[in-house]
């Protein structure tokens, strides 16, 4: 079993690229082995696809994205890149970015300690050729060709026509800043390009995942931007940790020769660890090693133990209406509401998804409707989190409409308020113990999955701080404690 030199997912070229000129890719391959680097044949395959000439000369791709699994020779790639771009190419100016702007700092130093020590660049360097004072760091050649760095924020190449962007890391990008600042730099060059080396992330990931998305529309549709280019070395959705061929998928230097080369026993030791451990340890092996999404690096409910607790064949709450409960939550935002069923029978709780609500000022629909659903399931417990924020439809819960009589009479509310620790660690514990059955909705399991711990003292709760509302998560955790924690039903009446 060795790694796949080619890549998983990948836009197909324009041109063919056996042709020298059509990439510039054979020629940084050529200045690599000029100054002594031997690249990977996967280094190889990227360089000739990312870098892909149209017929006038500029590179095809404006941006590309370029997704790997760690430890497989991106960092080595990245310096090669940004040498031939200063000593071949003699751009005026490039701009690197990382995680922080120590990470990027650190970079910029190695670029420059390579050329130093590579007797063909250092001939090309004038004696004084770079500039360490903190805020204006900049490294150039006797072409004045400048490499720079910028931490990932609003700065980066502001102020500049950016010629080059190299981009580290890009799922560290939690917002728009650094990315739009980098490319709108760019935009008064014609022939400028923007490279994003990066392995995969999670939900906050929010631009890796926008162009991610635009890239694989254009490769299925060939419709959108045909300037966005990817190629991705990754384990498919849902492989498993210790798969090898889905390990090959996302490590190309895997059982090959050095000095990058990744043994596949070694990788199976760790991935057997984090498949055991589960949560961050397996979200991290998964975006690290497999090159595989995640919703989350601290999950407070493992994606795979909350799948072993499917079920296709869902049972009738309706001939269990009194041990029946429902809890009701409200996302964060006000942008998503809902109503999640539960019910234990044999010590195994069943969860089923009543109803949501979608789009602000879904409240108003969650207090409108809500009467109509609790009169139709007649349940035995109707929950609700009052210090969150499902505060918002407090007067309905409490009191609709002021009738006293609203509740079915033998419906009881409760206020889930101190227990909400007991509420969400219990949940996960039921989940990673199969003792909850859900019916695989693509909602629920969207909230669930994507929940984050928050330590509060000795315990935790769900975070609602995240990119994706968690109502329904919270719902389905109150639902499952209001049902476990009901009183047994009298035993029924007997003759005398």
């Amino acid at each position: 079993m060795i790694g796949s030199a080619t890549p998983r997912i990948w836009t197909p070229p324009l041109r063919d690229l056996a042709d020298p000129d059509a990439s510039y890719g054979w020629e940084v391959i050529e200045f690599a082995a000029l100054i002594g680097w031997d690249l990977d044949e996967w280094q190889r395959w990227a360089l000739i696809h990312m870098g892909e000439l149209l017929p006038d000369g500029r590179p095809r791709f404006r941006t590309f994205l370029l997704l790997v699994a760690r430890q497989n020779g991106k960092t080595l790639l990245m310096r090669v890149l940004i040498l031939y771009w200063m000593f071949v190419d003699c751009v005026p100016l490039i701009l690197g970015t990382h995680i922080d702007r120590d990470m990027a700092r650190k970079s910029w130093a190695d670029v420059i300690k390579i050329a130093e020590r590579t007797p063909v660049l250092a001939a090309q360097l004038p004696r004084q050729h770079k500039r360490v004072t903190v805020g204006q760091e900049s490294f150039w050649n006797e072409y004045e060709s400048v490499y720079a760095f910028s931490a990932p924020n609003a700065s980066a190449g502001r102020g500049d026509s950016v010629h080059r962007v190299l981009i580290d890391e890009l799922r560290e990008n939690h917002d728009w800043e650094a990315y739009a600042a980098a490319s709108h730099a760019m935009s008064t060059v014609d022939d400028a390009q923007l490279i994003a080396i990066t392995n995969q992330g999670t939900d906050k990931s929010i631009v890796l995942d926008s162009l991610r998305d635009d890239a694989l529309a254009y490769i299925e549709t060939g419709e959108g931007d045909p300037r966005l280019g990817i190629a991705e070395w990754s384990a498919p959705n849902g492989s498993a940790p210790t798969d090898p061929a889905a390990l090959a998928m996302a490590n190309p230097n895997l059982n090959r020769p050095a000095p990058h080369a990744i043994q596949l026993d070694s990788l199976m030791g760790e991935a057997t660890r984090a498949a055991r451990k589960g949560g961050e340890q397996l979200a991290k092996f998964k975006t690290e090693a497999l090159c595989m999404r995640v919703h989350s690096m601290n999950p407070a409910i493992s994606e795979e133990r909350w799948e072993l607790c499917g079920s296709d064949e869902p049972v009738d709450m309706a001939a269990h209406r009194r041990r029946v409960a429902l809890c009701l939550d409200v996302a964060l935002d006000g942008s998503h509401a809902g109503i999640v069923a539960a019910v234990t029978i044999d010590g195994i709780t069943w969860l089923e998804l009543v109803e949501t609500w979608v789009g602000f000022g879904c409240t108003q629909s969650l207090r409108r409707e809500l009467p109509g659903i609790v009169h139709r399931i007649r349940p035995g417990r109707v929950g609700w989190f009052p210090a969150g924020p499902a505060a918002a439809v407090a007067a309905t819960v409490k009191n609709p409409s002021g009738q006293r009589t609203w509740w079915p009479r033998r419906t009881d509310v409760a206020e889930i308020i101190g227990e909400v620790p007991a509420v969400c660690m219990g949940f996960a514990d039921v989940v990673d113990g199969r003792e909850v059955r859900h019916p695989r909705d693509l909602a629920l399991t969207a909230h669930v999955t994507s929940t984050e711990w928050l330590p509060r003292g000795d315990a935790r709760v769900f975070t609602r701080q995240g990119v994706r509302p968690i109502d329904l998560a919270y719902a389905a955790a109150g639902a499952v404690y209001l049902s476990r924690t009901m009183p047994a039903a009298p035993p029924p009446l007997t003759a005398v």
